[in-house]
């Protein structure tokens, strides 16, 4: 089985967990595990092998967004960003790490990161932030498209699609950011 990127890289993300999440409601545990085979994105092409897509796309996203479906029905973990188990920012964290795009671990910081995009402006691979438990984004997802975003909600949950037309997320919803891999970036 092809693994995407050297095991060494797990147990590095895996340190990285060491950086509060917004997602959850206490400091998340530190857990190195052994490498172990990953689920996707063995049929997603690398974001170097992704050809430019055309208005208002990047090049990465239809590859990151690929990435975060094969993670669904993956459980929530607070503090999580592992296969293992995700919260919302090590969720985004882990799947952009799969396309060697460095992410802030917290929701908080992931909103400041990259470039702002507009609402009726999103595309795959976006980031979608959602004011849930206070003022300001502390939740986040991946755009997928169509108006979809992958996320992992909360203790006791899984790795799911949304609509962001749903009551619940449009009046939640606080901004949404665009992370370009370092040679999109202008």
């Amino acid at each position: 089985m092809h693994t995407p990127q050297p095991a060494r890289s797990l147990l590095v993300m895996a340190a990285v967990v060491v950086a509060a999440s917004a997602c959850a409601s206490r400091p998340p545990t530190i857990r190195v595990l052994p490498p172990r085979p990953v689920p996707g994105p063995e049929t997603a092409a690398p974001a170097a092998e992704v050809a430019r897509p055309s208005s208002g796309e990047y090049a990465a996203g239809s590859a990151i967004a690929r990435t975060a479906e094969t993670l669904l029905g993956l459980p929530y973990r607070e503090g999580g960003s592992l296969p293992d188990g995700f919260d919302c920012s090590g969720l985004v964290n882990y799947v952009f790490a799969r396309h060697g795009i460095a992410v802030p671990r917290d929701v908080k910081r992931q909103a400041s990161a990259g470039s702002p995009v507009d609402r009726r402006d999103i595309v795959p691979g976006d980031l979608v932030f959602f004011a849930t438990t206070g003022s300001g984004p502390t939740h986040v997802g991946i755009a997928l498209g169509d108006g979809r975003f992958i996320h992992a909600p909360k203790s006791g949950e899984i790795v799911r699609l949304e609509s962001m037309s749903a009551r619940y997320w449009t009046s939640r919803f606080v901004t949404a950011r665009r992370v370009a891999a370092p040679s999109e970036k202008r």
